[in-house]
């Protein structure tokens, strides 16, 4: 595109931003989708540890210490707004997938958003190949005009 059309030009420039806002929004979906899958692994561990249970802790930097968990009964729950809850492991299991749910309706949403923009995009191609038809007819009519003057 482009050819020195200005609508043309515009046209390209709307998609590039359609472009990046789809771009944008594939990874806001991927970071969503990976925050589910931690949020998975969570509750599956939390299912599946029992009282006595050796873990390993991440401490930062890669590195990790292996702990007993000495009461799996009582689990500290990040509840949002940078706060942290104690909680029993079965109200944490459901504060867990209560989030993973908020994260699945927020994904459909950005999914949503995606659709729309494809679509926008697809309008928008629709149009350039429009006018750069009607660009190519004019061209041609005008090089018939001054064949047939000369």
């Amino acid at each position: 595109m482009g050819g020195g059309n200005p609508e043309l030009q515009q046209l390209s420039e709307q998609l590039q931003e359609l472009d990046a806002q789809q771009e944008s929004l594939e990874a806001e979906i991927e970071e969503l989708q990976d925050e589910q899958t931690e949020i998975t692994d969570a509750v599956d561990a939390l299912e599946s540890l029992e009282t006595g249970s050796t873990v390993q802790v991440p401490v930062g930097g890669g590195a990790y210490v292996r702990a007993t968990v000495d009461d799996i009964d009582e689990v500290v729950v990040d509840v949002g707004g940078g706060f942290a809850a104690e909680q029993e492991q079965e109200d944490a299991t459901d504060t867990l997938q209560e989030k993973r749910n908020r994260l699945s309706e927020r994904i459909d949403e950005v999914e949503a958003e995606m659709d729309e923009v494809e679509s926008e995009m697809d309008e928008v191609e629709q149009r350039a190949q429009q006018v750069q038809q009607q660009a190519q007819q004019q061209a041609m009519q005008q090089m018939q005009q001054q064949q047939n003057d000369e």
